[in-house]
């Protein structure tokens, strides 16, 4: 015999109908809405709430850069920011580079 008796019973096979190819791709579905409502709206809206802190940072805020700076805003312009990181050590930095704003008068220190 020239073809194996595996390959000739799935020849006659029928395909899935359209239940079968909706149950097939039902579970990926279910993940992809998993991960949208788990992982990527909070993370959204955690970026939202960033850019409308860096967006009102104001003469007196307290700043970390990305690199791990921690200063008091003196100075706000369009895209940068002077920080004092130091008495009368200003540093001038980029607003996009800033990973957390606190407000004046935030949260005190728990001394």
């Amino acid at each position: 015999m020239f073809v194996s008796p595996a390959f000739a019973q799935s020849a006659g096979a029928a395909s899935p109908g359209i239940a079968g190819q909706i149950i097939g791709i039902a579970p990926l579905i279910l993940i992809f809405v998993a991960f949208y409502f788990l992982m990527i709206r909070p993370q959204q809206k955690r970026m939202r709430t960033l850019q409308n802190a860096i967006a009102n940072a104001k003469r007196g805020d307290t700043v970390v850069t990305g690199g791990g700076l921690v200063g008091k805003v003196t100075k706000v312009e369009d895209q940068h920011l002077e920080v004092e990181i130091a008495p009368n050590v200003r540093v001038r930095v980029v607003k996009g580079t800033i990973a957390d704003v606190t407000p004046l008068g935030g949260k005190p220190a728990n001394d």
